[in-house]
C-alpha cells in the first residue's frame, strides 16, 4: 500500500515571527492559534497544508543543519495554485507592497500562468494558474 499524507506542514525559520505573521495576513491567509505561540505561527494554506514559521531558535531545535542563508541560497520554491490569472497577480502585487520582493517575472505559457516572490525572509513562492480546458 502507498503511503499518503493527510496533511503537510511546511516548517520554515524567519528573522521576526510576527512580522512574517502580519505580512502572510496581508496576502490573505489566516492563521491556527492552536499551533500558534511567540516563537511559531501556523499558516493556513488550505485545509490541509500549513506553514509553520519558527524563529531562528525554535526551528534550531529541530534540526542539527545550518539554516540557509536565504540572501544567497535557495532552499526551494514552494508552488500555491490560484483560481485564475488575476488572483495570480492579486497575491503577488500584495506581497510584494507588503515588503516581499520579485524574484521572477511573470511567466504565460497560454494553459499556465506563473509569478513569484521572496518572503520577508528571502523564501521563494510561486503562484500558479493552470487553465485545464486550455490543456492539448
Amino acid at each position: 500500500m502507498a503511503f499518503k499524507s493527510k496533511h503537510i506542514f511546511i516548517n520554515l525559520s524567519v528573522k521576526d515571527v510576527n512580522r512574517s505573521t502580519n505580512f502572510f495576513k496581508e496576502l490573505g491567509f489566516e492563521i491556527n492559534p492552536q499551533f500558534s505561540d511567540e516563537s511559531t505561527s501556523c499558516i493556513i494554506i488550505s485545509e490541509n497544508i500549513f506553514a509553520m514559521i519558527m524563529s531562528e531558535e525554535r526551528f534550531k531545535e529541530f534540526t542539527k543543519k545550518e539554516i540557509v542563508d536565504t540572501t544567497t541560497s535557495a532552499e526551494s520554491i514552494f508552488a500555491l495554485s490560484a483560481k485564475s490569472r488575476e488572483q495570480v497577480d492579486k497575491i503577488v502585487n500584495k506581497a510584494l507592497s507588503s515588503g516581499g520582493k520579485r524574484f521572477n517575472e511573470p511567466q504565460d505559457h497560454g494553459f499556465m500562468y506563473i509569478w513569484g516572490f521572496e518572503d520577508l525572509d528571502g523564501h521563494l513562492w510561486e503562484v500558479a494558474y493552470l487553465d485545464d480546458s486550455n490543456m492539448e
